[in-house]
């Protein structure tokens, strides 16, 4: 049977408000690794939570990513009680970039294989920094552990061929957590998204109020 999309019965505002805290909290402290990671300081926006139905999911990534003819993906399940994808959407060149970030991290050469194998491995290495970073520290603060699908990664493609995400269509209703960043000085911006099933929600709503209880105690 269909759900009807009622905002207030899948979070509340308070909730949303102390889900804007928790995920402040995660990515701030992913960002701050990752700067001491590359040596770059990596600037991240205020997160941001829609609830949506879930056919919506893909218009509204693409929606966001609109002024990006190609882009880069890290797209990685994670499950739990705390269940969802996450996507990771780089930049055109962002992946060539990070290569000599971190290989200058690493002492490592660029001719050690060729260009493409070297831009999925890269991406697959930021990717684990970054979603590992920020779903590990949520799922941490809400006392929660998940394991993670091998992710799967798209080198340069263009956007609209790259997000078909169909699967979303089969589920009701997606909590939609974003974040836009951009690395101080350097050519390479993004965007993090976590979208988190329907059938997270319940034990989402406990979660946050068990946080708030235990910050107050």
């Amino acid at each position: 049977m269909e759900v009807q999309l009622r905002e207030d019965e899948i979070l509340s505002e308070e909730e949303i408000e102390i889900l804007k805290e928790v995920m402040n909290i995660a990515f701030g402290e992913a960002a701050a690794n990752l700067s001491e990671v590359i040596d770059t300081r990596v600037i991240l926006s205020v997160p941001s939570i829609r609830i949506m139905e879930a056919s919506d999911v893909t218009s509204y990534i693409k929606d966001n990513i609109k002024n990006c003819y190609r882009i880069s993906i890290v797209e990685q399940q994670f499950w739990g009680r705390f269940q969802g994808d996450a996507l990771l959407v780089l930049s055109s060149q962002a992946g060539t970039e990070l290569i000599y970030l971190l290989q200058q991290e690493s002492n490592t050469k660029l001719e050690s294989d060729p260009l493409n194998e070297l831009e999925r491995e890269t991406l697959m290495e930021f990717g684990n920094i970054i979603i590992g970073a920020c779903i590990g520290r949520i799922t941490e603060l809400l006392n929660e552990v998940v394991t993670y699908t091998p992710p799967m990664i798209f080198v340069e493609k263009a956007a609209e061929d790259s997000l078909s995400l169909s699967r979303y269509e089969e589920k009701e209703v997606a909590v939609v957590l974003r974040t836009d960043f951009e690395f101080e000085s350097k050519n390479i911006s993004g965007f993090l998204f976590i979208i988190v099933n329907y059938e997270s929600v319940e034990w989402l709503k406990n979660a946050l109020n068990n946080f708030v209880n235990e910050l107050g105690a």
